[in-house]
């Protein structure tokens, strides 16, 4: 599975920063992680592992706060992309990072990406120092307002390798966790352009190329008008 998760990714980058540019929407988490990790760590945050850090969303806003990120992710093709002083191309199921090495650890938009994320947060307790701080979000699904799921009437489901309950499963195995929900108003477009990433329509169709699976995501959600929610869950452990 960690080689398709790969490959989806090594073919995304130039789609997540036009989704990114649609909407806003992974900024907008990173910033709102770091308020969050930062209000609960018990020391300034000066330094964070940006688990899944992609092509530098996260990282940017990271560098914004004044924290220092190290950049990882899995795909190279991303990490070409991120702009970070340090960069490591690894997997956080196994981190190359000694014990006691971070203030902090954000697993902005990518712990539900890992189809064992028990592994990934022992690993992230193993690299915090005394007293730092992990973080977290994953997502809980798209929504019509008046509390319809979007997919409910589709012949698809956008699924996750790991749900929003395993991961905070997964979390408070290894920390004290604190967790919450954040909701977005959203359009029917940006549902269509964030399944244009090659990595989030392999949800849809993983077994078809990348072309046909990205054609198709779309012809699938073709349909889909109106104003639009997307939930969010959030974690922050100690």
């Amino acid at each position: 599975m960690k080689d398709a998760i790969r490959n989806n990714f090594d073919a995304s980058p130039d789609a997540y920063e036009a989704y990114e540019r649609m909407s806003g929407r992974f900024g907008t988490l990173a910033d709102r992680l770091y308020r969050a990790m930062s209000d609960r760590c018990a020391f300034p945050i000066e330094t964070c592992l940006d688990a899944g850090a992609g092509s530098g969303i996260s990282t940017r806003r990271l560098q914004a706060h004044g924290v220092t990120p190290i950049a990882l992710d899995l795909s190279r093709s991303m990490l070409e992309e991120n702009r970070a002083n340090d960069r490591v191309q690894g997997d956080f199921d196994h981190l190359p990072f000694v014990a006691d090495t971070f203030d902090s650890v954000a697993f902005t938009a990518s712990l539900f990406l890992t189809p064992k994320p028990d592994r990934a947060a022992s690993e992230a307790s193993r690299v915090l120092r005394p007293d730092g701080v992990v973080g977290a979000v994953a997502p809980i699904g798209w929504m019509t307002p008046d509390g319809t799921d979007v997919f409910a009437s589709l012949a698809r489901q956008s699924r996750s390798p790991t749900s929003a309950e395993a991961v905070g499963d997964a979390l408070r195995a290894s920390f004290s966790v604190e967790r919450g929900r954040w909701t977005f108003e959203t359009t029917a477009e940006e549902l269509r352009s964030l399944h244009s990433i090659p990595a989030m329509a392999a949800r849809l169709y993983p077994r078809l190329d990348t072309d046909e699976r990205v054609e198709r995501a779309r012809s699938l959600l073709d349909g889909i008008e109106g104003p639009l929610e997307q939930h969010w869950r959030w974690f922050v452990g100690v």
